[in-house]
């Protein structure tokens, strides 16, 4: 499973750098604006630091306006791969945009039958929003199981992008049901490390050496 941070945060990405544990960065404008920053430097900024995909999201809501948008993201950087909402607008768009050979990720799914549909347009990501089903309670993570399903049942290549992670188990649990990816804030990939029977085990094992020193 690929690590995926969903941040425009330049600090968080450089430390998840810094470990060797990431692969790419989602980010949307509101991520951006969270930061104060320009969102074209910001996504530039990004693909450097990363060196892996990098989702830049469009914000035009009509086919053309967002083919013309992710013309203009994919040129930003090798890195880029320009998101794009999964509505009939947002589905011909990324068919448009795939045909120009750039790389697609289709956002906010929220049903199987609209991931049929991505991985028919040749994105290259789809990404259902697990904790946003959750929220209205339905099982999220039943979605990706069906998608993971419906895409080795037909030998689709779109990897599925399991997004709106809130908690460690989403991790596990996207990973148990096969999701190629999986994205999430920093403060879940940083509680991911984290196990209190491992700070235990570690300060037990410092304190027998501190023992085995003075002897």
């Amino acid at each position: 499973m690929k690590f995926f941070l969903d941040t425009a945060n330049l600090d968080e990405i450089r430390e998840a750098v810094s470990i060797g544990l990431l692969d790419g960065v989602t980010t949307n404008p509101t991520l951006v604006a969270k930061e104060g920053a320009e969102f074209k430097q910001r996504v530039i900024e990004i693909c450097e630091i990363v060196r892996g995909p990098v989702s830049a999201e469009v914000t035009a809501t009509d086919t053309e306006g967002m083919c013309t948008q992710g013309r203009e993201l994919a040129k930003l950087h090798p890195w880029v791969v320009v998101k794009v909402p999964t509505t009939k607008a947002g589905l011909k768009a990324g068919k448009c945009l795939v045909g120009d050979g750039i790389k697609v990720n289709c956002t906010l799914v929220f049903s199987a039958s609209q991931a049929l549909l991505v991985a028919k347009t040749g994105a290259t990501y789809v990404s259902p929003f697990l904790g946003r089903l959750d929220d209205i309670s339905h099982v999220g993570m039943d979605l990706v199981r069906d998608i993971v399903t419906i895409y080795r049942n037909y030998g689709y290549k779109t990897q599925v992008l399991a997004a709106s992670l809130r908690h460690p188990l989403h991790i596990v649990d996207a990973a148990k049901a096969g999701a190629d990816v999986a994205t999430m804030p920093y403060k879940v990939f940083d509680q991911l490390f984290k196990h209190p029977l491992t700070d235990k085990g570690l300060d037990q094992f410092l304190k027998d050496w501190e023992k085995a020193k003075v002897q």
